[in-house]
């Protein structure tokens, strides 16, 4: 290994490092439940705790957990959801397979009236069914493993979700039932329908996907051509788990490429949208850049440079449309080192190096920050840095930079049979589908 490559690797290492610490210390021993961010009293999120089902095999592998120390909290965390209550209750846990976005971290029950989220139970299923995938020995304890995570994902009842216009619902909640958003255009819920469709027990139809495909937008910015989503993480977290590279939907096969090269593209648009910075936000430039949905220091308005301007509390961030106040957040930047890492390193040494926003931070790189929203001294070129660090920030820095490492995520699940069942009954073929995936 050259001294160049030494010194890139041993970066992404002390990436993976500091973010896995989240997960490390984060953590319910008792229940495997992780918290959704670091703020006091603050619940769980099921999307955290399925990237730290899927951090563990990683960890192993990189020595950052003994597989003794991976398999027990693993088994602690499918034990807790295969015993938690299912029901109708306003203090359940789940309903009708699915589970509630937000958790108590000590009881597990719902909190805040919150809904039953398909989205975020799709994290947590891809999480369970990585854990499947890598804990293959036929020990008692890896075999309850798989029983789990497979008796857990067969629970999940699609067909209930299905909307009438054959989409999925986002929600669901006893109160009032159905929340009336659905998962249309494209976005993270890419994982979602593949997840659906794949179901052996409860599946939903192909037209379930095609429905979904049918309200895409393709869109043409900064002479790229894509399929567009504003906030970066959408272009990032189906792929932490499935390997998008050379295979293709009608969709995309009708547009030449496949979804890994159109987050590429998306991220090569998120560069280009700072470089040109519409609205003249401070420190937008080519090596900093990344809006995404994301923590910010709003609200608030403020007339900063003879310029009023509006900020905002935690949104779904985008460019080049969208909601942009000028916060930024590293983390998708890294998340999307797989895609266009000739970008995302320059743009990662500036935060590391320059902005000084990663190496004291326990966890690494907190949520997001703003430099045009400053402090009164003015001393810091970052701005407004938030105070918190997320579950589902964290993961995705040390997935998807293994992904890049090692590709060792996406050759797991190739071997998943319910996530090729379903990219195949959604249409997808070519690249590894066709020579051997399950």
């Amino acid at each position: 290994m050259s001294s160049r490559s030494s010194t890139l690797d041993a970066q992404l290492r002390h990436l993976q490092n500091k973010a896995f610490a989240y997960f490390q210390y984060e953590t319910n021993p008792g229940n495997g439940l992780v918290a959704d961010k670091t703020a006091p009293d603050w619940p769980a999120s099921i999307a955290a705790i399925g990237l730290a089902l899927t951090s563990y095999p990683v960890a192993v592998e990189r020595g950052l957990m003994t597989e003794h120390v991976a398999i027990q909290r693993t088994l602690i965390t499918l034990r807790f959801f295969r015993d938690s209550v299912q029901g109708d209750a306003p203090d359940a846990t789940g309903y009708r397979g699915f589970y509630y976005h937000f958790l108590d971290m000590r009881s597990g029950k719902r909190v805040w009236q919150c809904e039953l989220s398909t989205v975020d139970s799709a994290f947590l299923f891809a999480g369970m069914l990585t854990a499947a995938a890598y804990f293959r020995a036929d020990t008692p304890e890896q075999r309850e493993i798989r029983e789990l995570a497979d008796l857990l994902y067969r629970r999940a009842d699609w067909a209930w979700a299905q909307a009438a216009d054959g989409t999925i619902g986002h929600g669901w909640r006893p109160e009032n039932g159905f929340i009336p958003h659905r998962w249309q255009g494209y976005d993270e819920g890419l994982l979602l329908y593949v997840l659906a469709l794949g179901s052996p027990t409860h599946p939903l139809p192909p037209a379930a996907y095609t429905a979904w495909a049918s309200t895409y937008e393709w869109k043409r910015c900064y002479d790229i051509d894509y399929l567009y989503c504003g906030p970066l993480f959408t272009h990032q977290l189906s792929h932490v788990w499935i390997d998008f590279r050379g295979i293709q939907d009608p969709f995309m096969r009708g547009k030449g490429i496949d979804y890994f090269e159109n987050s590429r593209r998306a991220t090569q648009i998120q560069q280009r949208y700072a470089i040109d910075n519409p609205q003249g936000f401070r420190g937008y430039a080519a090596d900093c850049w990344g809006i995404t949905a994301s923590d910010g220091p709003g609200p608030a308005s403020r007339t900063i440079d003879g310029v009023q301007r509006q900020f905002y509390g935690y949104e779904g961030r985008g460019a080049p449309y969208g909601i942009d106040d000028g916060t930024l957040s590293p983390w998708a930047v890294v998340a999307s080192l797989p895609f266009a890492p000739e970008i995302v390193l320059p743009t990662v040494h500036h935060f590391i190096h320059t902005l000084q926003l990663h190496d004291s931070h326990p966890y690494g790189f907190r949520a997001s920050f703003n430099p045009t929203y400053a402090d009164s001294s003015g001393a810091s070129d970052c701005g407004w840095i938030s105070p918190c660090f997320f579950g589902i920030n964290t993961g995705p820095i040390l997935l998807m930079v293994e992904n890049q490492r090692s590709g060792m995520l996406w050759k797991l699940l190739h071997g998943c049979r319910y996530l090729a069942d379903g990219l195949r009954r959604a249409g997808f073929g070519g690249g590894w589908l066709d020579v051997g995936g399950t």
